[in-house]
């Protein structure tokens, strides 16, 4: 037996044949790759409106010429269905050996847009006149070139964002036909949760901020001297006089007593529409981090099962922000 209850006999074949295709087509595919390319069971064709009006017109024509015995007018209701004919050829063509890469986009905040970088590529040393990709207005693509293109999508929630299929389409050359093809390779944009507009300060601890060689710490007033580029360094404290006298990257040392230590921490919430709402708790962690971020402060990061020791930088900033971001839906990871 196959399934759908088809018995395999000798008379079955054709039937058997029909549902294992049914059945393929149907069947979830595996893992995608980050570049896919076009493939000739994958391009679909359909007439236009105008490939309609075109046919009906053919059909009159050709009914007059039958009717009247016009051997021009058969003629010429030949030579449009060739016409027509060469134009369904070329445009399916139009799609078959392109090659489509997608790369992870970078992240955004949830409401805003997802960019994902495209790269389309011409494989077959064939000019392709008219290409339209996700909505991007038609463009051509010359012989073995290719193009870099940007595909736009809401993300409304936090998370990771998967790209959907890219629509890659073409009516070329006389918009009688509109063939088209899915494209489904692997990219993702992380986006992070919708900050709060304001959110309470974060616990702050004093730290005694006083370290090895007169490292007093960033943020006071009094200059201490330069000292090496660390990853994470805030760009406002690079010694840019120094890059242009081309002795590298330099970060100026300031010294004080004390410098500031916060800890954004999920029990810290304590708003009533908070604890009802973890989204929006997460919504308010997420400005708590913004704001530790433009002050300059050395901040740590606490939720249920996940700890991020406290630090300074960019790099920091969007580890947090990513933990936030994948907080119950994936594993957020620990610094």
């Amino acid at each position: 037996m196959v399934p759908g209850g088809l018995a395999a006999g000798p008379t079955a074949g054709p039937v058997v044949d029909l549902a294992s295709r049914l059945l393929s087509w149907r069947r979830p595919r595996g893992p995608g790759s980050a570049e896919v390319s076009t493939h000739h069971r994958r391009i679909f064709i359909l007439p236009t409106k105008a490939g309609l009006g075109y046919g009906a017109i053919l059909f009159a024509t050709l009914l007059g010429a039958l009717n009247y015995q016009n051997n021009l007018g058969l003629f010429l209701t030949f030579l449009m269905g060739s016409i027509a004919l060469v134009s369904m050829h070329h445009c399916w063509f139009q799609l078959l050996g392109l090659s489509l890469l997608a790369r992870d986009g970078p992240p955004v905040f949830a409401g805003e847009t997802a960019r994902f970088p495209l790269r389309l590529a011409e494989r077959r040393n064939k000019p392709r006149p008219q290409i339209e990709v996700a909505g991007i207005d038609p463009f051509a693509l010359e012989a073995g070139k290719d193009v870099e293109l940007e595909f736009a999508r809401p993300a409304p929630a936090r998370g990771p964002l998967a790209l959907d299929g890219v629509l890659v389409q073409t009516t070329y050359p006389f918009g009688l036909f509109r063939a088209w093809t899915t494209l489904r390779p692997r990219a993702a944009v992380l986006v992070y949760p919708r900050p709060a507009v304001r959110a309470p300060r974060p616990r702050m601890q004093p730290h005694v901020a006083q370290r090895g060689r007169g490292d007093l710490g960033i943020g006071a007033e009094d200059f201490v001297g330069p000292r090496p580029y660390r990853p994470g360094d805030s760009p406002k404290q690079l010694d840019w006089k120094a890059l242009a006298r081309e002795r590298g990257l330099v970060v100026k040392q300031f010294g004080g007593d004390q410098s500031g230590r916060a800890w954004i921490d999920w029990d810290g919430i304590q708003s009533p529409s908070a604890l009802a709402d973890p989204e929006q708790r997460l919504s308010l962690l997420a400005r708590q981090v913004l704001d530790a971020d433009a002050l300059n402060y050395s901040y740590g990061l606490r939720l249920p099962g996940v700890r991020i020791e406290p630090n300074r930088g960019a790099l920091h900033k969007h580890h947090c922000l990513g933990a936030l971001a994948r907080f119950g839906i994936g594993d957020a990871g620990d610094a």
